[in-house]
């Protein structure tokens, strides 16, 4: 049994005030002082901790919102003065799809390491668009490893990038099939491309770093090598460089040492590949193929191709089909690339990763339910740092996480925070379904319900079909 994964974290306390989402309001007039008052009784300490943090105030804007939002206080007050409140420069983070929870889940995952806990819980819709209209399948009887992180059940997140044979051949005592090369990653996770709104020269060392630190690998454009303070032996098999027509040569030296390149999908794409193979064979190459009107058609036809070991279907930011009027959503093109290659018998020879919309770890687990092998993501890094997907970065005004002056340490370990937290989250959700291997959960639907299917099935004959 190899060895298991496992991400050293340290807390990571934020840089600027924190933005909750929650605080309670005090109506302190009508206090009849209780010997037993409820602030005394928080189970999180946050009064306490608000009046410390209110003798240190600088601004007037950096109120405290740092309540769990129990309503313990606001339920047990014999006087009724407490109520709860919205932060309103927490209702303006993100957009629709990187919603403000998304946002200060992922600030909570980055500072601690761990699983994110609300005290409320959740108040909202049981359904929605994109992947909030799939459920994984927890019933209680499938649940041998439910209890994965706490070590007592092995379950393996490990994945493999890279071309495999359709059979294998054999002589008398060896193996004579060809075997292309192969990558394992500890997690089904690799930290894309930024966006051209989010980059920052000095970030990209910081997300190298947090690669190597991970075990992970990072996509980097060819026009940003090289980068200062590398150590190439370290850090380069955690690189995979993103090249394009016109993009510059990378040293023949330092393309050796990495272990993936990445190719944006044009007309001479598989000529390419195979130069690229001729002069790298231990190499693995994979095609950058946006999800546009044609992409699940392009991809299913790229697959067929005997040279084709890795494709990586990229949507937009929130996930959806690039160009569209009436975008679908990646988790549907997902599915249907994977079931189309199923029906041709081309489905196992070939690495499927699916980046676009990837916020959360259930979201890592849901592509993967819906036939992606691994996942590629880069906004909820840059979350990480406390950025607030404002559109500052794009009209030049000034970075409200001040990215640009951002420590390297913190950087470093508040994404190796995140990565630690999604691995946890991926144990408990394969635990819950009685997976042991992530390889296992490629593709098996089974393991999900579709609210599109199960209103098909429930309401459709009564109603009529929406297809």
């Amino acid at each position: 049994m190899p060895k298991k994964y496992h991400i050293n974290t340290t807390p990571v306390p934020p840089r600027l005030p924190r933005i909750g989402k929650h605080g309670i309001v005090d109506w302190r007039e009508d206090c009849a002082r209780c010997h037993n008052c409820v602030k005394k009784a928080c189970v999180y300490d946050r009064h306490r901790q608000e009046t410390e943090y209110i003798r240190n105030l600088k601004d007037v804007d950096d109120l405290f919102f740092d309540c769990m939002g129990c309503f313990s206080c606001v339920q047990d007050c014999t006087k009724g003065l407490l109520s709860l409140t919205i932060n309103p420069v927490y209702e303006q983070l993100g957009n629709n799809y990187w919603t403000p929870d998304i946002i200060l889940s992922t600030w909570l995952q980055a500072e601690t390491g761990k699983v994110p806990v609300s005290g409320a819980g959740y108040k909202g819709k049981f359904s929605g668009p994109g992947f909030d209209s799939m459920w994984t399948d927890m019933s209680e009887i499938v649940r041998p490893t439910r209890d994965g992180i706490h070590g007592r059940e092995y379950i393996s997140t490990s994945v493999d990038l890279g071309r495999k044979p359709a059979v294998l051949s054999f002589d008398e005592k060896n193996l004579v099939t060809a075997q292309p090369p192969l990558i394992s990653l500890p997690l089904p996770l690799i930290i894309d491309n930024r966006p051209h709104g989010y980059r920052l020269p000095k970030l990209e060392p910081i997300f190298v770093e947090t690669a190597a630190r991970t075990g992970l690998i990072s996509i980097l454009d060819a026009d940003q090598w090289p980068l200062e303070n590398i150590d190439e032996d370290r850090h380069l098999p955690h690189v995979a460089f993103f090249l394009r027509p016109d993009s510059p040569g990378v040293p023949r030296e330092v393309l050796k040492k990495t272990k993936l390149v990445e190719i944006a999908d044009h007309d001479g794409v598989i000529t390419w590949i195979k130069k690229l193979k001729d002069m790298h064979p231990d190499l693995v190459a994979a095609v950058r193929l946006k999800l546009d009107s044609h992409g699940v058609e392009r991809a299913v036809a790229l697959a067929q191709e005997e040279t084709m070991e890795v494709i990586h279907v990229v949507a937009d930011l929130n996930g959806n089909e690039i160009g569209a009027e009436n975008p679908r959503f990646i988790k549907d093109m997902i599915r249907q690339i994977h079931t189309t290659l199923i029906e041709i018998g081309k489905r196992d020879e070939v690495t499927i990763m699916a980046g676009g919309g990837i916020a959360l770890a259930e979201h890592m687990a849901k592509a993967i339910i819906c036939g992606a092998d691994l996942v590629t993501t880069n906004l909820p890094f840059m979350i990480a740092l406390e950025c607030h997907l404002c559109d500052s970065c794009e009209t030049g005004f000034s970075c409200p996480a001040k990215l640009e002056d951002i420590p390297f340490d913190y950087s470093v370990g508040r994404m190796t925070n995140l990565v630690s937290a999604w691995h946890l989250q991926l144990i408990e959700v394969m635990g819950a379904m009685g997976m042991r291997e992530a390889r296992r959960l490629r593709g098996d639907v089974g393991r999900a319900m579709f609210f599109e299917e199960l209103e098909e099935q429930i309401f459709g004959k009564i109603f009529g079909t929406k297809k």
